[in-house]
């Protein structure tokens, strides 16, 4: 079924066939660090103007298990790109292992933070996913979402034990191939849990965080493809 996407990042005027693959990677990283400031800029004065508008969300609201669950996500994604890291002498990987683990640690706090801020208990009075079991406003079937998950399944794209095992016993270019397949997937989990959330809440931070993780973790996914490609026997 049709997905509603966030806006891409601009596209940068020089011709495709003139850009080296490094050239790529680096205008890919940096429009999806530049949407991402931007969008979270405008999500938090927004925030800031609108407290009005902006109720304490529930401790069952959709604002709130998103807030639980993405820190599980994103502590997971952490924890990947620091195997990642000590397993490949990759500098572009090293580079984006490093990059993927200050982000989703820096996120996970602010995550952490807004329960705070909203006097609710990290640990929900309902299993997780709850939330996104809900109906959206959408009248559209979210792929991978609406319909998918029932209350306490593991997150879309979580890494399982044995795969963290795998790739912590792995080096070099195999690891590097086990790292990018399973951030990839772990990435097209955030977004879809990032659109979940775009779809069921109402608070203007958690929806200007959200497309920020949109934008940002869908230019990350294009570039993991063409470095897993790369990698190919």
């Amino acid at each position: 079924m049709c997905r509603n996407r966030a806006p891409r990042a601009p596209a940068v005027s020089m011709p495709p066939e003139r850009r080296s693959p490094g050239a790529r990677r680096a205008v890919l990283i940096i429009a999806a660090a530049v949407a991402a400031i931007a969008v979270g800029l405008v999500g938090f004065s927004v925030g800031r103007l609108s407290t009005i508008d902006n109720p304490t969300p529930l401790s069952t609201s959709a604002e709130a298990g998103f807030a639980r669950d993405m820190q599980v996500h994103h502590l997971q994604g952490a924890e990947l790109a620091m195997l990642i890291r000590d397993r490949t002498d990759d500098d572009a990987v090293r580079r984006l292992g490093y990059d993927i683990a200050l982000t989703q640690t820096q996120q996970a706090g602010q995550l952490y933070g807004w329960l705070t801020e909203w006097d609710l208990s990290q640990a929900g009075p309902e299993p997780s996913m709850t939330w996104m079991t809900r109906p959206g406003r959408s009248s559209e079937t979210h792929e991978h979402t609406d319909g998918a998950h029932t209350p306490g399944a593991p997150m879309p794209g979580l890494a399982t034990d044995a795969q963290i095992a795998q790739l912590t016993a792995a080096t070099g270019v195999e690891a590097e191939r086990q790292f990018l397949t399973l951030m990839i997937a772990h990435h097209l989990g955030a977004v879809d849990m990032a659109e979940a959330v775009q779809d069921r809440a109402s608070n203007t931070s958690v929806l200007g965080f959200a497309n920020s993780v949109i934008i940002s973790q869908e230019a990350e996914i294009t570039l993991m493809e063409e470095m897993l490609q790369a990698r190919q026997p």
